[in-house]
């Protein structure tokens, strides 16, 4: 077991490039960081790590050191989770990251059924629109909704989000209602900023696909904060429809250009890594594929 921990400190402090950062993620002192990384350079000879006041890296030997000690930490989980699975019912602990306004509207919805459904995981249910780096914060999974920057690690489809293109009457009351994409420019349009490509709105209408590039003087990097600008009359946005149905319903908000459907961002959970995925983290994704599609069944109706 000591000889794991020593592993699991390493591979911590290669990962993240220090001590203290590995430390935080490991819920240990640095002081037994830094001893079991001693530890090892003692044992097998050698430096495992360039240390400087500003930096620290992996030596030569440190980085073929790493990769089997990633792979020995990976197929000790897989071990300890094959067995876990012949006992029962899944244990352990979950850290889940997703953004703050589908987190809170979506996520947090189903996470109360996930919890009764398996009683012995606990979830860590972390929120926010920034994307986080989910190898650095100790994440199992994370969350993320649209356009993927390329990436090494695993992304896993698990539904889709509608999105529609809303404004509210006292705007419309002051502007006339574009009737086609090639209007908008004409608009004040708002736009989430965490998006990429977030001024680049992607129709398919009664001709095919169409391309608006917009600008606009308000942008926002949250969901709610920017329903909340349409709902004043601010100007026209695209929002997610799970965010304003209830204001459609209302007539608080009114649904623009319907003959044109905009383009539906894909929902993935990302994974830190390729290989061996535990049994609770198998288990939350596939949770979540069920109850996003039966979302999304309910949504279709008024998309």
């Amino acid at each position: 077991m000591a000889q794991h921990d020593e592993l699991a400190m390493f591979c911590a402090v290669a990962e993240l490039q220090g001590f203290s950062t590995a430390a935080r993620r490991l819920q240990v002192t640095k002081s037994a960081v830094s001893k079991a990384v001693q530890r090892l350079e003692a044992r097998l000879e050698t430096r495992l790590f360039h240390r400087t006041t500003r930096k620290i890296s992996l030596t030569e030997a440190g980085e073929a050191f790493y990769r089997h000690a990633r792979r020995a930490l990976a197929e000790a989980a897989a071990a300890e989770d094959a067995v876990a699975s012949l006992g029962g019912a899944p244990q352990g602990r979950i850290r889940l990251a997703a953004p703050m306004s589908f987190g809170l509207t979506v996520i947090a919805a189903h996470m109360p059924a996930f919890m009764r459904r398996y009683p012995g995981l606990s979830v860590d249910l972390q929120l926010g629109d920034r994307r986080v780096d989910i190898v650095a914060g100790g994440f199992d999974v994370a969350v993320r909704v649209g356009q993927l920057p390329d990436s090494s690690m695993v992304a896993l489809p698990i539904g889709r989000m509608p999105a529609v293109l809303v404004a509210a009457p006292d705007y419309l009351d002051r502007h006339p209602a574009p009737t086609t994409p090639a209007d908008l420019p004409a608009h004040e349009c708002l736009h989430y900023s965490y998006e990429l490509g977030a001024h680049v709105w992607q129709f398919e209408g009664p001709v095919g696909e169409e391309q608006v590039r917009l600008e606009g003087r308000y942008q926002v990097n949250s969901s709610i904060a920017l329903r909340t600008a349409v709902l004043a009359g601010l100007g026209i946005s695209r929002i997610p429809l799970y965010l304003v149905k209830d204001d459609l319903e209302s007539g608080r908000l009114q649904r623009l250009l319907p003959d044109y459907r905009m383009d539906n961002s894909v929902i993935h959970a990302v994974l830190p890594e390729r290989g061996y995925v535990p049994q609770k983290v198998r288990l939350l994704v596939k949770f979540l594929q069920t109850a996003l599609a039966s979302d999304q069944q309910l949504e279709e109706t008024l998309a």
